[in-house]
């Protein structure tokens, strides 16, 4: 008698590396992710110039182009938000472009017929998503060095609060895809809803409302933005663990909500 012929099935590791694979590929050989990367790194000198020009005295330390000098739930000025916060704003932009490409093109169609685990797609968007936002904080720190260079300010810093700030940036990419990359699947085929939905959440508007009932209250961390403000040059261990642990916290939820989503909703 003839053995039959048995199929194994690929693992979640195999099969989360197989789409990671193709997702990096497409992002490397996509313009839009140096684009924005350039983006990035310009933005810092656009708010230096504007703050010479217009506001002089806004920054007072080369680092206030990096991050806040203590946790802001609440914005004043603009110059407040002037940071490298602005990346998670272009960070949802590109992820809603990235995404909208790929059910205007047809990949999903085709990648679904022959990939039948939709969390797959979902986990895959979000870490491509957040590594590309990390690498926007890195040429945004670039930039930002560049231009409090050129602006002639001081960089007196305690260097360990910097480090756990910009390390607090890039851990709050991963909640900002997941969140990014579940709003882009919901509107999928509603671009111009996707991408200002994203902008509104990315300015924290929804957390600033609430700062201006409630104060300037811990519990705001439970949120993507409120978390985010922790990342600041007052900023500790702590901060960082704040960080982390609502990044984690709400990329699970969303990647849940995602899946299921794509399961029970027709996904071209």
């Amino acid at each position: 008698m003839e053995a039959a012929i048995t199929f194994e099935r690929p693992g979640f590791v195999t099969r989360i590396k197989g789409m990671l694979g193709v997702d990096f590929y497409r992002l490397f050989h996509t313009p839009l992710f140096y684009i924005f990367l350039g983006i990035a790194a310009i933005i810092p000198a656009l708010v230096s110039m504007g703050a010479s020009a217009e506001t002089a005295g806004m920054f007072t330390n080369a680092w206030q182009i990096i991050a806040a000098e203590s946790p802001l739930y609440v914005i004043s000025d603009m110059g407040e938000y002037a940071n490298m916060n602005m990346v998670f704003l272009f960070g949802g932009i590109m992820v809603s472009i990235f995404i909208g490409h790929d059910y205007r093109s047809g990949y999903v169609k085709q990648l679904f017929t022959t990939h039948a685990k939709k969390e797959d797609y979902v986990i895959s968007k979000t870490l491509v998503s957040a590594f590309s936002m990390v690498c926007m904080c890195v040429t945004y720190f670039i930039g930002g060095t560049i231009s409090g260079t050129a602006a002639g300010l001081p960089f007196t810093v305690n260097a360990g609060s910097l480090l756990c700030a910009i390390l607090g940036k890039m851990l709050m990419s991963l909640g900002w895809a997941s969140l990014y990359t579940f709003i882009n699947l919901i509107f999928r085929r509603k671009f111009g809803i996707s991408i200002a939905l994203c902008f509104v959440l990315g300015t924290g508007i929804p957390v600033i409302g609430a700062a201006a009932l409630v104060g300037n209250s811990g519990a705001l961390d439970i949120f993507l933005y409120g978390a985010s403000v922790q990342a600041c040059l007052s900023s500790d261990i702590l901060s960082v663990l704040i960080c982390l642990a609502c990044s984690l916290a709400w990329t699970m939820i969303y990647n849940v909500l995602g899946s299921v989503l794509l399961y029970h909703r027709d996904v071209y």
